[in-house]
Order: structure tokens, then sequence, then C-alpha cells
């Protein structure tokens, strides 16, 4: 009996324990809020909008104003970035200017900049192939997840979440956060509440097929408002009381506004936010606070103008002034709430460098190229630019970076991800050179396998059909983890027409030229802006008459040649440069011992400068080839004639021993196109062939000129001119491939 009561005791106490248990928890409830005032706590859910959710910082400002207290806050994609900073201890005033400081066309554009991508990569725009590059594995063709990798942002994010990324519990920051985002697989909602806050950003805003999805413990994540685009019921699971709910999203468009594509593909966007939004709208209660800001007709996307935004988050908090003034605080209380909150953290001294690498290449290759010494406080400028030598390798979907405490050292960690679509990639390519004269029309077909060992070998073969029916493939070795120096072997079979003319520009004979051969080469990288290679190539060339006399026997020609060549290339753009320089020198020579019929000694230089200046661009070009002692024979001759080559003049009507070309391109883009590049311009040329080297005066060239539109397209440059020169010389030329060089598979080199 004594036992049984022991053991009956505490349970008939149960219901008063509750009681007191109970009361407790509700006073250390009121307590535990900021500054110990008992009060309800209050939470802020920011939705999802894009641009428009630049008005989030205008609520901010009034709640600031009104001294209402934060307690917790959850966001979704806009939102998310938003709160987050908000959270981390950014105030309105910063985050307006961090809004209007931003490029945020170039941040979305995604495109690496020419400069960061690898000198290897440059030489990829000396072929006409598209740059948009599938993947192709052993289960067909493969394409990127979303439109952009979202490099830019992921790096910017990074930045701006620095001073706290030792915080890995949100919880931990100034005010208590969650980022909504959706799991792509399930579409459910995904609340990240821990781990790294910039990757949780950059998973809550990864618009579907926009931007590539990012990967948080094992799962791809997508924009919350898929899911839960204003995130009430979230802030109020962490303990809010009370919830501000700030809904920026796109409204439903009206049928008279659906009127292309692009506006449906809107309004299925928008079923899936409202739809969501609704709900979350239908939960608040009557103690909630609802703000919607009248954004008017500003879009989405319209990240231009992101800071017309706040005033309207202003006006819209302020209207609701009298229920927000009964949730403030005492002023000296708020004030001590906010104090210290911009205090930003020193960068942390890295003591080691961890890299994460799931690329085929070796982790030396990523630590070469990171240059971190260790040791040394972080140099987030000088990082990366290291980050985005790497990504300018183009094998990756991603290079980002964490700082993390390991046993009281911090610890820098690089995460590699090779492309999910496949580092091996097929790409197609189309050119068109027209002068009304004979067409020239080339499609090609290219297949490339990147990073096929640890050093980054590559392997690229390809077929070219149409005037120019080619075969071509090369391998490419880098011999070192700084991919500096390296050696390549290419071979090649082409046919392709070659045209002679009469000084009036006749055409007397029309050719058929067959060369197969190849070539091998060694050099050294310096840098993104340069290289030095020396080579042998050796060729088979056979020429028939097709057109002109047919008494005149086909002709066999060998081509063994050494040549070392110098090029510098620092050009913004290929095809329609702003700024930046291209320099190529090269020595050539004719050598018997290599098996060529002909002895000859050849040097040629060429080079193209570009500036821009209020809108107009100039791009100065110079061209200059000689033979030594004037005794190449036909096939090594130099030629001019074409676009901007003596406009006027037929493709390749001059050739001689000797060739000199000036000349200027001028031209302006209109208008603020990004889709569609359209360019007006026009070009001022000036030179010629010689046979020997004192024919070369300044009275002895060709003056031209053309005038002509431009535009970029996926296929690449397009060209629309007509062009100029004495004589009475004119010609039309409609042109799809490159301004700057024909060096294109099937295409004479010089």
């Amino acid at each position: 009996m004594i036992a049984r009561k022991g053991f009956t005791r505490p349970f008939s106490c149960l219901p008063l324990m509750i009681a007191v248990l109970l009361a407790f928890s509700g006073a250390l409830r009121a307590s535990s809020a900021p500054g110990g005032e008992e009060r309800p706590r209050i939470g802020l859910a920011l939705s999802g909008g894009g641009a428009r959710g630049a008005a989030h910082i205008g609520v901010l400002k009034v709640l600031e104003k009104y001294n209402v207290p934060i307690d917790y806050i959850a966001g979704t994609s806009m939102g998310a970035l938003v709160g987050g900073l908000y959270a981390s201890g950014w105030s309105p005033a910063e985050l307006e200017r961090l809004i209007s400081e931003i490029d945020w066309t170039d941040s979305f554009l995604d495109v690496i900049p020419r400069s960061d991508r690898s000198f290897r990569r440059k030489r990829d725009d000396d072929l006409y192939l598209v740059r948009h590059k599938p993947g192709i594995t052993s289960d067909g063709l493969r394409f990127p997840r979303g439109i952009l990798d979202g490099q830019k942002i992921d790096l910017l994010l990074r930045r701006l979440t620095l001073p706290v990324v030792a915080i890995r519990d949100f919880d931990d920051l100034r005010i208590p956060f969650r980022a909504v985002a959706a799991d792509l697989e399930t579409g459910g909602a995904v609340v990240l509440g821990e781990g790294d806050l910039a990757l949780a950003l950059r998973a809550s805003m990864s618009l579907p097929a926009v931007f590539v999805p990012r990967e948080v413990d094992g799962r791809p994540l997508i924009d919350g408002g898929v899911s839960v685009n204003l995130p009430v019921d979230v802030v109020r699971s962490m303990g809010a009381d009370i919830v501000i709910a700030v809904d920026i999203s796109t409204p439903m468009a009206g049928l008279e506004d659906i009127k292309s594509v692009l506006n449906v593909v809107d309004q299925l966007s928008s079923f899936l936010t409202q739809r969501n939004t609704t709900l979350q709208i239908a939960s608040l209660g009557a103690g909630d606070v609802f703000i919607r800001p009248d954004l008017g007709d500003i879009a989405t996307g319209s990240f231009g103008r992101a800071v017309e935004a706040i005033p309207a988050g202003v006006k819209a908090a302020e209207a609701a002034a009298g229920r927000l003034s009964e949730l403030a605080i005492p002023h000296d209380e708020y004030a001590a709430r906010l104090a210290g909150r911009n205090a930003r953290t020193e960068l942390p001294v890295i003591d080691g460098v961890r890299v994460r690498n799931d690329s085929r290449i070796s982790d030396e290759v990523i630590r070469a190229r990171l240059e971190m010494d260790e040791g040394a406080r972080l140099d987030v400028d000088r990082l990366e630019e290291n980050l985005e030598r790497i990504y300018g390798l183009e094998l990756f979907e991603s290079v980002y970076y964490d700082v993390r405490e390991e046993a009281e050292r911090t610890v820098l960690h690089v995460d590699v991800r090779e492309r999910s679509w496949g580092a091996d990639y097929i790409q197609m390519g189309v050119s068109v050179f027209e002068d009304f004269e004979g067409p020239n029309f080339n499609i090609s077909l290219a297949y490339q396998a990147t990073a096929i060992n640890r050093l980054s070998g590559e392997f690229r073969a390809g077929a070219q059909g149409g005037s120019e029916p080619a075969l071509f493939a090369s391998f490419y070795q880098p011999l070192d983890a700084r991919l500096r120096y390296f050696v390549e072997i290419e071979g090649s079979a082409v046919e392709r027409a070659d045209n002679i003319f009469d000084a009036d520009g006749n055409k007397l004979s029309e050719l058929q030229l067959r060369c197969f051969g190849g070539r091998l080469s060694a050099g050294r990288e310096l840098g993104a802006w340069g290289e030095i290679r020396a080579g042998l190539i050796r060729e088979r060339r056979n020429i028939k008459v097709q057109v002109g006399d047919p008494d005149a026997p086909d002709a066999d020609f060998d081509r063994g040649e050494a040549f070392l060549r110098f090029t510098i290339d620092e050009l913004d753009d290929v095809n329609f440069p702003s700024r930046g320089g291209f320099l190529r020198l090269t020595a050539a020579a004719g050598v018997e011992e290599l098996g060529s019929d002909a002895t000859y000694e050849q040097g040629i230089s060429e080079g193209a400068i570009a500036g821009t200046f209020s809108g107009n661009t100039c791009l100065l070009r110079g061209y200059f080839a000689s033979t030594r002692h004037n005794d190449s024979p036909f096939q090594a001759m130099f030629t001019l004639g074409g676009f901007t080559r003596l406009s006027g003049l037929q493709m390749y009507e001059l050739n001689g021993q000797h060739a000199a070309l000036l000349s200027g391109i001028f031209y302006r883009k209109l208008g603020l196109v990004d889709i569609l590049p359209l360019y007006a311009g026009f070009s001022a040329e000036y030179g010629g062939v010689f046979e020997r080297r004192g024919e070369i005066r300044p009275d002895a060239g060709i003056a031209a000129g053309s005038l002509f539109l431009g535009a970029g397209t996926v296929l690449g440059p397009i060209y629309l001119g007509i062009g100029f020169a004495e004589g009475d010389r004119h010609n039309f030329y409609f042109c799809l491939g490159q301004l700057l060089n024909d060096r294109r598979p099937g295409l004479r080199e010089r």
C-alpha cells in the first residue's frame, strides 16, 4: 500500500503540474521577447515578386519609423533576399543603396566576361560554331535545367552575407529568419532555417526554367513561390503571435493584356503563386496586418525600375500606420534593439583550403587557379577573380565558396560542380558569305569531349557540308596543373573553290582545291590574355581547273611548314567589340626537309583595338604580311577582298607576295535590345597586295569602304552591307559569320 501510494501521488498532482508549466511557459514567452517586455511577438512575412520585392524595403522603413519590433522574418524569393539581409543586420537605407547600385542586367544575364574566359576557350570564337552547347551522354542529348547558371548571383549573395558566414543556425541571426524554397521533385515547400544563408537565399530565388536549381542537402531546390509565395504560416510556426504580411506578387493579368506567348507563360506562373498566396492571406486573423503596395506596371523582371517600388512600399505601410502604432514599443527600447546591428565583422584569416570537386579534372587544377595564401586574411575581390577564372574554363555548372569554422581553424571551402548536362557536347554552326557573285554557304556539326583526363585534355571532331565540305579533328592536351603548357595535334580534309581574277575584277578561272593534312604544335598560355605557340604543318594539296583554260594541267602541291606564333587577345567581344585589343604575330617558313615543294619565309602581323565613346564604337584594324624573297608558291600567297577587307571587291579577289591593309570600322548599337542587339555602321579601308616589297608605297593602295547593318544572333553575327572601292567598284554583301577573321573550318588561315 505504501508503495502504491508512492506511485500514485505524482499522478494525482499531474493536472496541477500541467497548469503550473503552462503558466510558467506563458511568462517565459512574454519575458523572452527582446527587451523583456510583455508583449505579443511579431513576425514579418515577405512575399516573392522579383523586382517588385524592393517595396519590402519601403515597408521596413516605416516599421522602423514607428518603432515596431520584429521578432521573426520569413521570406520567399526576393522577399527572402530582403528579409535575410535585414535579419543579418542590414538597415533599410543600406538595402536601398544596394538595390540601386547592383547591375541587375549583368547579374542576371550571367554571361562569362570574355576577359575571364581562358585563352583556350577564347579560341572557340575563331570557329563559327554556335556557343550554345547541349550535352551528349549515353542517354542522348541533355540540356541545362535553367537558362542561367546563376554564378554571378551566387557570388553576389556570398559577398553580401559574409559578415554572418559563421552563423549556421538562422535563429542566431539578429532576427530569427527562414527562407522558403520548393523541392523540384515534389513541388513541396522547403523551409530553410540553418546552414549556408547565401545558399538558402539563392535556392529561394531559383526561378524555374530561368535559373539552374541549387542543391541543398541533396535536394534540388527552386523558387519558393511555387509552393508558398507569402509565408504567413511559416512565420507563425516560428512563434509569431501577430503577423505583418507584405504581398508584392504580380496580380493576374486581364484577357486584354495577354497578347503573346510570353504573356501566357507569365499568366501560368501567376496561377501557381496566386493560388497559394490567396490561401495564406485567408489565414490572417483580425489582429494581423496585411500590406499590399500598389506597384502599377512594375513587372517581376523590371529590375531597372526596382528603386521605384520602394516609395510604393512606404505609402502602403503608412496606410496601416494606425495599427502599426499599436504594436510600437518605447523609442529607447527600440533604439537598444537596433544598436550594433550595422557592425561588420572583420574578414577572417584563412587557415586552410578544401576543394570539393565532382568533375573529371584534378583537384590540383582547381587549386592552381585559386592562388590562395593560407594564413592570410580573406581577400574577397581576389578570390572572386580566381573563381571566375575557374568558371571561365566552361566545365562547371557552379563554382562556389563557403567559410567554415572547423576545430578552431577557419577553412575556405571551394565547391566546383561539373555541368549536370555533361562535359561532352555537340555544337552546330552556319556560315554564309554572299557577295551576289556566287554564294558561299556552309553548315557544320562538331562533337567536343572536355576534361577527358585529369589535366583537362580535349578532343574535337566535326564535319562541314556546303560550298566547302570538310572533315576536321583535334586533340589538345595541357601538360601541367596550371594548364599553361600544352601540345595539340590537328587533322583536316577540305575541298573549296579558289578564283583567279584579272585587274578589273573579272573572273578568269575557277579552281577546285583539295587539301588534307595536319599539324602538330606546342606552346604556353600566358594567362587569359595571350599565348605563344610553335608547330609544324604538313599538307597535300591538289588544284584542278573547273572553269577557265581546259588545257591547264592539274597540279599537286606539298606544304611542309614550320611556324612560330604569338597572340594577345583582350577584346571583350569578337563580333562587335566595344573595348580591348587583339594582336597576332606569325613567322612561317616552307622547309624542304618537312616535305615542302618550295622554300620561303613569311611574316604576318594583324591587330585590332576597340574603344567606345558616348555609345559610338571605333574598331581600328591593321594587317601586314610579307614574303622575304618574293618566292612563295601560289597556295601560300596572301589575299585581300571582300567585306571590310577592301569592300567593293569580291572575296579573295587579290593575291600576292605581300599584303597590307588599314581599316577603321565604326558602329553604334541601336536601342537597348539585349536579346537581339542591332548595330549600324560604316568602314573606311585602304590597302592592297604587291608582288615586291618595293611596290608597297602610301600611294599604291586601293581606297574602299562600306555601309552596313549588323545584328548579334544565336547563330552568330549577321551583316548586310554595301561596299565601295576605287575604279567605280561596288558590291553587296550578306554575311553570317565573324567580321574579325575567316579562320573557320575549311577556309584559309591567311
